[in-house]
């Protein structure tokens, strides 16, 4: 899974689509980045701000997913979003004027009520944010504009796929849960539908990105047990700093002070070095639990990964 940026997030939120794939994918990728959170949320409200009107409910659609499928590993998302929402509900109230955008955001809220998401201090606040924006509007003479699926550019796919980003949970006839993800087979109209919410079991702490994984790596190319250099000058060092049966042969005072002035340089080079391959045990301690958490998070997209296509392919037979 890529790294986390700040550039990165923008590119995916101004590639972010109303499709489920494309939601629970970015949604996905900030759950795993989810230690980023706070700049998760200031830059999400900075897109959500610029984008067009008939993007924002998409935007509300991604906050959603991340919070339900979030809430098992900490508060940290519904805590950052919560003091924001009110704001972008209102901005969202402003800028929509059509009943079927009013009733799914009305859904949304009393999704994340009945499920405790909020307290229900803020979901009041919330709805009151949405409810003033829409009586202000109608009392000003614009009335809601029903408009039709052709007017909206909508597929009955995209319909579908709005429906179970605001609850997936609705009409269900057999769910099966796993630690990992959930699945939701349902009858709708006499046709099978199959929608999956993947929720990643990563470990407590965060597996290490990529980049901290690699510098940590070449930390090592630096270690102790690869510096030649210091290594030649140990196995040069004379025998006389290490052989006591030697100091025998001292005849004078001058050669006992050339003596123990090469034994001191002995034990400040051996000593460092020393200290060096203590710092290298531990660096290495470091990096290997590094590596399995690495590894084990990989396994774990990769099963993801793997169990989602398994749930396409259902589709496309049921289909």
């Amino acid at each position: 899974m890529s790294g986390f940026s700040d550039a990165a997030l923008e590119k995916k939120l101004a590639e972010l689509n109303n499709s489920q794939q494309s939601i629970q994918t970015l949604s996905l990728w900030l759950i795993h980045h989810r230690k980023h959170h706070a700049s998760i949320v200031k830059i999400w409200l900075k897109e959500f701000t610029k984008a067009k009107d008939s993007r924002k409910l998409t935007f509300i659609y991604l906050v959603n997913d991340v919070i339900q499928n979030s809430r098992k590993k900490g508060p940290e998302f519904r805590d950052q979003f919560g003091p924001i929402l009110g704001p972008a509900l209102k901005l969202m109230g402003q800028a929509v004027n059509d009943e079927n955008t009013q009733k799914r955001l009305e859904r949304i809220l009393n999704i994340w009520g009945d499920r405790n998401m909020f307290d229900s201090k803020q979901i009041s606040e919330f709805r009151k944010s949405l409810e003033l924006c829409f009586k202000r509007r109608f009392d000003n003479g614009e009335p809601p504009v029903k408009m039709s699926r052709r007017d909206r550019g909508e597929t009955l796919e995209n319909v579908k796929e709005n429906r179970e980003q605001e609850d997936p949970d609705k009409n269900k006839k057999e769910r099966r849960k796993s630690e990992c993800n959930e699945v939701i087979q349902f009858d709708k109209e006499g046709k099978k539908e199959v929608h999956i919410t993947l929720s990643p079991k990563l470990p407590a702490n965060d597996a290490p990105e990529p980049e901290e994984l690699i510098k940590a790596l070449q930390t090592l190319e630096n270690a102790a047990s690869s510096d030649g250099i210091v290594r030649k000058k140990i196995t040069e060092l004379p025998s006389e700093v290490s052989d006591v049966s030697l100091l025998s042969k001292i005849s004078d005072q001058t050669q006992a002070e050339a003596l123990t002035c090469k034994v001191n340089e002995a034990v400040e080079l051996l000593n460092d070095y020393n200290g060096r391959l203590l710092k290298e045990m531990e660096d290495r301690k470091s990096v290997t639990k590094m590596l399995h958490e690495f590894t084990a998070a990989q396994k774990e997209l990769l099963i993801q990964a793997e169990e989602r296509l398994q749930v396409w392919n259902m589709m496309i037979y049921v289909v």
